[in-house]
């Protein structure tokens, strides 16, 4: 065989393979065709926080019941230029529609918080799909916007939940940082928990609920305190990583 057509055939070989691999990453944007783990020893994790030497943090808010402050978290999170995650059960979707698409079109991630917010451990392979599946749709076709961000209600999960979640081009999320702002302790506590709390660093991800009762009169302040100790906010999809990553034991995500 001669060079040049040696050199023809490996070229269309490549060629082929790139338009595959294109192919792919078309029909699911949001999981590549790199493989990825979320394995650490005989548990499959969900991510907890990320390790970067930037500052970054990533805020975070569940969506399941209450929503009398949205309005007013979305207003301190636009005077503080501030990106975050809401993430969001079926059935607040079905009572707030015009939220959820105001959440977007102020710049912040909507991600999956499961249908009818169940302990998806407990839960069969297809109905922790149906979970994941039928309010994925629901914002889909509210807004066009296909997440792919999944926290399971009440952070319970097990190995099935985790793989179910990346089966379904989710990437499953915990958090480091808990504000216990569904407590009720109030807002001094809020900012004294979040802001001195021992996993606060760079790549925590924080937990907030758009519904208890003291988070929105806490953010003001909250933000501004972590901006002080050098902070910078950006949103889950912007922390987490993609691809070429495992999981450490304690849920930190790190880049191979």
């Amino acid at each position: 065989m001669s060079n040049k057509k040696f050199v023809s055939i490996f070229t269309f070989t490549i060629a082929i393979i790139s338009a595959l691999t294109l192919g792919y990453q078309t029909n699911s944007p949001y999981r590549n065709s790199i493989v990825t783990s979320s394995t650490a020893g005989d548990r499959e994790l969900p991510i907890y926080c990320v390790q970067t030497e930037k500052p970054e943090i990533a805020l975070s808010f569940d969506a399941a019941w209450g929503n009398e402050d949205t309005s007013m978290i979305l207003d301190i999170l636009k005077k503080h230029d501030v990106k975050v995650t809401f993430f969001m059960t079926g059935g607040w979707v079905d009572s707030y529609p015009e939220d959820v698409k105001a959440i977007l079109a102020a710049g912040h991630d909507l991600g999956n918080h499961s249908q009818n917010h169940k302990n998806m451990s407990q839960l069969s392979e297809d109905e922790k799909t149906s979970e994941l599946m039928t309010v994925h749709n629901k914002v889909k076709e509210l807004t066009g916007y296909e997440m792919f961000l999944f926290r399971p209600p009440y952070g319970d999960y097990d190995n099935a939940v985790v793989t179910n979640a990346m089966k379904n081009n989710y990437y499953p999320i915990q958090w480091s940082v808990d504000s216990l702002d569904w407590k009720d302790y109030g807002v001094d506590a809020i900012i004294d928990t979040v802001c001195n709390h021992k996993n606060l660093k760079n790549g925590a991800i924080i937990l907030c609920h758009n519904g208890a009762k003291y988070t929105a009169q806490a953010l003001d302040t909250m933000i501004t305190t972590l901006k002080e100790k050098g902070y910078t906010f950006v949103p889950l999809s912007q922390l987490i990583l993609k691809e070429k990553y495992h999981m450490e034991a304690d849920g930190t995500q790190v880049a191979d």
